[in-house]
């Protein structure tokens, strides 16, 4: 399929190919142009290869952005029913895992996925090509794209090429540098929804407990998050952190609950009442995984474990309730883009209409998806985020 174009997509990923099939059924001609040899590299290796496509559950104030309010229009005109639709539409079998989280079902089933959205893409009206790099782009009377495959012009072009976290997948900063090129202002990026690393003293505890997991609460800026949490051997990850890790900012600390089915600092004393000749580890053994509980025993502030809760004074079983359900926590770091799921940060949401990702200094220009100022929680929402994203420009061009 030859030019002209009225549109060019940047980036084969969830928005960009979503996107470019909208404005296809639309009848504009489109050229969507992928750097790596494949499209859908982020789709194929999400939720292991199930594809967490979106979340039953989801609302505007679980997507995080220095402006609050500007995902609710297109999450509003393209909601998560609407791409479940699509999904039963096309036969796609999925289910509910946890907390909303729609899933397809059976292993590489994420394909099934990149395979929709190639169908939603009218042939007739769209051309993707791989292996193609996007070098730069110019605007007069149209926009130039300068490629590998020479120069291209057509009247819109819409940049999906993703943020900078997962960089073996082929990762880049390009959004962000054509938003700098344009003069659109761009929020900081960092890595978000990304394992948090601790420094050697909170390691020794942490390290050979690589591999444990437990549900706990965790919470540091922003909202409380109940799931699971993982010890590695740098620290803390499971979704409760990785949730958490896209609110905090350098030098907070985080407080984790390990006894989320108990409230208050009173509840070992009353098992001490119901319960004294318990010994103490057992009460442990029976909150926490056996070597957290064996390595918990050992910090600052916690009783004799051997000790039967009869014995214990009340001021120390209320002091280690209080510890037990806010274990404060000071992380040095985070693993960076190579384990982050997403980016935080972005284009900033100013520069951009907010009913089409339009840029409002750059006329035809258009920025979606995972490049925006917005950043979902874990399971599914960035997802969503790409599908509605893409959709608003994709009804614009």
């Amino acid at each position: 399929m030859a030019g002209p174009w009225d549109v060019i997509v940047i980036g084969a990923g969830a928005a960009g190919l979503f996107a470019a099939g909208i404005a296809g059924q639309r009848g504009r001609r489109v050229l969507v142009l992928e750097h790596n040899r494949e499209v859908g590299a982020k789709i194929l290796i999400s939720g292991g290869g199930r594809c967490n496509f979106t979340n039953l559950d989801v609302q505007p104030e679980r997507f995080i952005s220095a402006n609050p309010h500007f995902a609710r229009s297109a999450l509003a005109r393209y909601t998560q029913h609407d791409f479940i639709d699509l999904v039963r539409r096309h036969r796609i079998a999925f289910y509910e895992k946890a907390l909303g989280q729609l899933f397809c079902e059976g292993a590489g089933s994420a394909r099934l996925i990149v395979h929709m959205l190639l169908d939603e893409a009218p042939p007739q009206q769209v051309d993707v090509r791989c292996s193609v790099a996007v070098r730069g782009i110019e605007k007069g009377h149209r926009f130039r794209v300068d490629t590998s495959d020479g120069l291209l012009e057509a009247d819109s072009v819409i940049v999906a090429s993703g943020g900078l976290p997962i960089p073996k997948l082929g990762a880049t900063g390009f959004a962000l540098d054509i938003a700098r090129r344009f003069g659109l202002p761009v929020v900081e990026p960092r890595p978000a929804l990304v394992p948090l690393t601790f420094a050697e003293s909170d390691l020794a505890l942490m390290r050979p407990l690589s591999g444990v997991s437990l549900e706990a609460v965790a919470r540091s800026r922003g909202p409380a998050f109940r799931e699971g949490m993982l010890f590695t051997h740098r620290g803390l990850s499971g979704p409760s952190i990785l949730q958490v890790s896209s609110y905090r900012e350098p030098g907070d600390a985080i407080t984790v609950d390990l006894a989320p089915d108990h409230s208050g600092t009173g509840w070992l004393r009353e098992l001490k009442r119901t319960r004294p000749r318990t010994k103490l580890s057992t009460i442990l053994g029976e909150l926490l995984p056996a070597r957290f509980a064996s390595a918990f025993a050992g910090l600052p502030g916690v009783p004799d474990t051997s000790q039967n809760l009869a014995d214990v004074k009340d001021t120390a079983l209320d002091a280690l309730a209080a510890l037990l359900k806010g274990w404060h926590l000071v992380p040095v770091g985070d693993e960076g883009y190579a384990k982050a799921e997403v980016m935080r940060g972005g284009v900033a949401t100013d520069a951009l209409n907010q009913k089409t990702l339009e840029a409002r200094a750059v006329p035809g220009l258009y920025l979606i998806g995972e490049a925006v100022d917005v950043t979902g929680w874990l399971g599914g929402y960035n997802f969503q985020w790409a599908w509605s994203s893409g959709h608003a420009a994709g009804m614009a061009v």
